[in-house]
């Protein structure tokens, strides 16, 4: 049984995703190592890799197959970092980058991730859909039309009208580290646009440093996939260097929780704060000038003034052509009781 329903979180709160990938280089102490410190970082799950590379690289390629070889964990050793996972009450959830792979991680996890090298790649997407979990799609490589085809296709094999399950599609740019001039990112606005309401938008983030993830957050992404490791330098493995180490990954947890609370109401009205000092900043109609008992109030006799104790500056009106009952000095504030 799942610890929670993953994606119910972009309900209440963004999900961030601490994307540990193959950070690991292969070592399980330093996986677990990779949890603890994505825990301390109180992002809401942790994204590892799975694969059986005889199933991933043709078998003529011997540098990718020397390379995966030395980052590979075993599936039993992925079932213990699932278990740890949850119990440190985080979402656990790997990418399977081949057919039994995602057969096996079917039994340790509730929640499937397509990467984007392999969002075409239907008979992959297909055996995911059909374990009925919650889906997250990565649209690197993809133009609308290959990804409203695949929303389809998820869709209807679900059943639209009483499917229960999350899909959700990220914003993502498959460059390593991706230049900022090139993260496009008003496409979360375009997904939220033209996919179904019920699809959830958010983002992978290859850029360095936590800025288009935050800008993502203010555009409506309801997750972020952040790469994460122990150190930017660990080693020449590409991605340590464009990943966030504990501190950013803090530091970016932290701004989005922020931002949220910033961005909690999508209606224009006034904050408390606000109603609390209105009536300080508002204008009451006041005299412009020293008038006497009997002389007949004119637009050119009302002035706004602070406080607004009186009647307001847009209802000056109901002054308008009547007399003073006695004499006022140039700006007090006029109350229906002085005229008639």
């Amino acid at each position: 049984m799942p610890l929670y329903n993953p994606l119910n979180l972009t309900k209440k709160k963004v999900m961030i995703v601490a994307e540990i990938g193959n950070n690991h280089e292969g070592n399980f102490k330093i996986a677990k190592k990779l949890i603890d410190k994505a825990k301390s970082c109180k992002v809401d799950a942790v994204k590892f890799q799975t694969f059986n590379r005889n199933l991933f690289y043709a078998s003529n390629q011997k540098k990718s197959h020397k390379k995966l070889k030395k980052f590979n964990l075993s599936f039993n050793e992925f079932k213990k970092l699932s278990q740890y996972a949850k119990k440190k009450k985080l979402i656990f959830f790997s990418t399977p980058l081949d057919l039994i792979s995602a057969e096996n991680l079917n039994t340790i996890q509730n929640l499937f991730k397509v990467a984007s090298s392999d969002n075409n790649y239907f008979d992959l997407i297909t055996k995911i859909i059909s374990f009925k979990k919650d889906v997250i799609i990565s649209t690197g490589y993809a133009d609308i039309k290959l990804i409203k085809k695949i929303e389809n296709k998820i869709l209807n094999r679900w059943g639209n009208k009483k499917n229960k399950l999350n899909l959700a599609f990220l914003h993502c740019v498959s460059n390593y580290p991706t230049k900022f001039e090139e993260s496009n990112i008003f496409s979360i606005k375009y997904l939220k646009k033209n996919l179904s309401k019920k699809t959830i938008v958010g983002y992978s983030d290859h850029t360095i440093g936590i800025e288009t993830s935050l800008l993502a957050v203010s555009l409506g992404a309801r997750i972020i996939e952040k790469h994460f490791t122990l150190d930017k330098k660990f080693s020449n493995f590409r991605d340590h260097s464009l990943s966030s180490d504990p501190k950013e990954m803090r530091n970016l947890v932290k701004k989005i929780r922020l931002l949220e609370k910033m961005m909690k109401n999508d209606k224009k009205t006034p904050q408390l704060s606000e109603i609390k000092s209105i009536n300080l900043n508002r204008r009451s109609c006041a005299t412009s000038t020293n008038l006497k008992a009997g002389e007949k109030i004119f637009e050119k006799d009302i002035i706004g003034v602070r406080p607004m104790l009186g009647i307001p500056i847009n209802s000056k009106k109901i002054f308008i052509k009547k007399k003073l009952k006695k004499n006022l000095k140039m700006g007090s504030i006029l109350k229906l009781n002085q005229v008639k």
